[in-house]
């Protein structure tokens, strides 16, 4: 079992720049791929982008590719998303997610075993 806690949301005005982190309890973070989402309101819980468990492979949703980086660094039990160029419909509450398996459904929020509480990422026009 891993625990999950996101940091770094906040407010921003629009082409700015946030960096959100997921720490990740435990010994295994290395054994899971890792996963970003967000939901805002009124809204159902979107893939934002998706890490394998080495850092080799990324995945992005298209409304965020050329904008946003994920990254980890498994010595940090850790899990980054740069968010550069930010939009309006960017706001959201972003979630970071813990699943066993890379390859197939890295969109889908159904694959995630493992939540973060999130972060709250408001950006101003």
């Amino acid at each position: 079992q891993v625990q999950l806690v996101e940091s770094g949301g906040g407010l921003v005005q629009a082409g700015g720049s946030l960096r959100l982190s997921c720490a990740a309890s435990g010994r295994t973070f290395s054994s899971y791929a890792m996963g970003w989402f967000r939901q805002a309101p009124g809204k159902e819980r979107e893939f934002v982008a998706a890490i394998s468990r080495s850092g080799y492979n990324t995945y992005y949703a298209d409304s965020v590719k050329g904008r946003f980086t994920i990254s980890r660094d498994n010595a940090k039990n850790t899990v980054y998303l740069q968010m550069n160029s930010l939009k309006p419909e960017d706001t959201a509450v972003y979630y970071c997610a813990a699943r066993s398996n890379w390859g197939s459904r890295n969109y889908d929020l159904r694959a995630y075993d493992y939540w973060g509480q999130g972060t709250q990422v408001t950006v101003s026009s």
